[in-house]
């Protein structure tokens, strides 16, 4: 197994279990740079946002590379002011433009904003029947936003991105996908990196010979879950990809996920100020 390693989402398309999130970088230099020393490294699967401002820089950095373009897996988002159907659509028009490309290859909702995602997901929809996005799908949706997202869908979300790491599993989010076939995506896989230096994960670093990073990314991939892991360090992300030559255990699987204690380090969908957005 290794960077290009997928899984298979509902509707066939593969996607990388591995890819690299560019929030919070700057849309020019440092953006390009990363996504260049990324795709170098053998990363395929490159995740922006319509609200990260630097989808210029991801499209350049893919201009500049020799890499075909259907070995890359291209994912953004709309954000939550361009939510609404004809809005959405714009909103794709927008992305598409930036990042220079003739499709997307996921296309998320990015957060559940109230009286608006439904309308919004229509236009998903449409994208989708129309070909211009391969897969699309949802972030940040609780168990009753997708219940009730799929009581008027024709189209079921292919992927849920969410906040997911040991001190948050949501094993009951993570059911429920499965049920449906919609593949979970973590975003903030390594939980902001604020318990890096747990006992649990420092003594599993220790046995595996790895990085307590390392050790979250492949209880991520264990557990069936897709990931993204931001790094703008060309060492950081070679240590990211490095989690495909070795296994955890049952055991060490158990220890992992008794470090959960339903604990976010980003916003709760149910708490995000929508309104302000």
């Amino acid at each position: 197994m290794s960077l290009t390693a997928t899984t298979t989402l509902a509707n066939g398309v593969q996607m990388p279990w591995l890819g690299l999130g560019v929030y919070k970088m700057d849309g020019d230099n440092e953006v390009k740079e990363a996504v260049a020393s990324a795709l170098e490294i053998g990363y395929r699967s490159i995740d922006t946002a319509s609200f990260y401002d630097n989808e210029e820089g991801v499209g350049q950095a893919i201009k500049q590379s020799t890499i075909p373009r259907e070995q890359l897996f291209v994912t953004t988002k709309v954000w939550n002011s361009e939510q609404g159907y004809n809005e959405t659509l714009a909103a794709f028009e927008r992305s598409l433009t930036k990042l220079g490309l003739e499709y997307i290859d996921l296309y998320l909702i990015h957060w559940p904003v109230p009286g608006k995602y439904k309308d919004t997901w229509k236009a998903l929809e449409k994208l989708y029947k129309d070909g211009k996005v391969r897969a699309i799908g949802v972030s940040n949706f609780l168990e009753h936003h997708l219940k009730d997202l799929l009581k008027d869908a024709t189209v079921k979300p292919m992927v849920n991105q969410v906040e997911f790491h040991p001190q948050l599993s949501s094993r009951s989010l993570r059911d429920y996908c499965s049920q449906h076939h919609i593949q979970v995506e973590a975003w903030s896989p390594l939980g902001r990196g604020r318990y890096l230096d747990d006992d649990t994960l420092q003594a599993l670093a220790t046995k595996h010979g790895k990085s307590p990073a390392q050790i979250m990314l492949r209880w991520d991939y264990q557990h069936g879950v897709v990931t993204i892991p931001k790094s703008t360090k060309k060492h950081r992300q070679e240590e990211n990809a490095a989690i495909f030559d070795f296994q955890l255990s049952d055991e060490d699987m158990q220890q992992l996920d008794g470090l959960d204690i339903d604990k976010r380090y980003g916003r709760h969908p149910d708490e995000f100020d929508y309104e302000n957005s």
